[in-house]
């Protein structure tokens, strides 16, 4: 379990949320649909599902507390078809309750995929539909070579002497594997790159700091930063900003479309 600052997170993840909202337009809704968000982080997502369905509801799910607690404060309020639950994914247990199950940039964080794409199937509906994106394989690969590079070096070595790599960056022959095993049937499934913009160091380090607790929560916290600021440096000097003074990391998307 990773601590998030939700706060933090809400003002560096533009571009997750830009790549959510051109999911969304994916799903096709009508309005009426009963809608599952899995990782729904700080609850600005799942809002714009909430504003898409005048007669339909969503919940949106997440495992950290501190997201949803943001996520609570910042958008319960505001709609009436909104709500907001803190389930593991692995240990989710609704049955036949949704007629969509989304996911944007959450699953790479999961380990076991055959078992989460089971408790997806068993939460739809006869005929209900999962629209999911995630990491894929190759994704951030020079971001990833950067910090790999880094653990190596000896100032911090001993903080990942039994460390692994955190994420699973599915291709997308392995992952139809593990959609046929789950029992869904698969409509489309996609492997594609994408490019993440970041203005600037702060914007850069800001992504960094948000999001990559599996290197950032090894270490001391008076280390933190300074490891960040080594990785935007490093790459920076690999990988320099436009003309415009964005950084631009190339990431890979796994899209997936199923339905039971």
């Amino acid at each position: 379990m990773y601590h998030w600052n939700p706060e933090e997170y809400s003002r560096h993840s533009s571009e997750q949320a830009k790549w959510a909202l051109e999911l969304i337009a994916k799903l096709n809704l009508r309005g009426t649909e009963r809608v599952l968000d899995i990782g729904c982080g700080d609850g600005k997502v799942t809002a714009e599902l909430a504003s898409s369905l005048p007669q339909g509801s969503v919940l949106g799910i997440d495992s950290s507390p501190e997201m949803i607690a943001f996520a609570k404060d910042t958008f319960m309020d505001k709609f009436v078809n909104l709500a907001f639950q803190c389930v593991d994914v692995r240990q989710m247990s609704f049955a036949r309750e949704f007629d969509m199950v989304f996911s944007n940039a959450t699953l790479h964080w999961v380990a076991d995929h055959a078992s989460v794409l089971t408790r997806i199937r068993q939460s739809l509906r006869p005929s209900g539909k999962m629209l999911l994106q995630m990491a894929g394989k190759g994704n951030a690969s020079d971001v990833v070579e950067v910090v790999n590079g880094m653990i190596r070096q000896e100032q911090w070595r001993a903080y990942f002497h039994d460390f692994s790599f955190p994420y699973t960056f599915f291709s997308d022959d392995e992952y139809k594997k593990l959609i046929k095993a789950a029992g869904l049937t698969v409509k489309r499934i996609e492997l594609f790159p994408k490019t993440m913009l970041h203005k600037g160091q702060e914007g850069f380090s800001g992504w960094i700091r948000t999001t990559w607790h599996p290197y950032l929560q090894r270490l001391p916290a008076d280390l933190q930063e300074r490891f960040v600021e080594e990785l935007v440096a490093t790459y920076e000097s690999r990988y320099p900003p436009d003309e415009e003074g964005f950084f631009r990391v190339g990431m890979v998307r796994l899209e997936v479309e199923a339905v039971r």
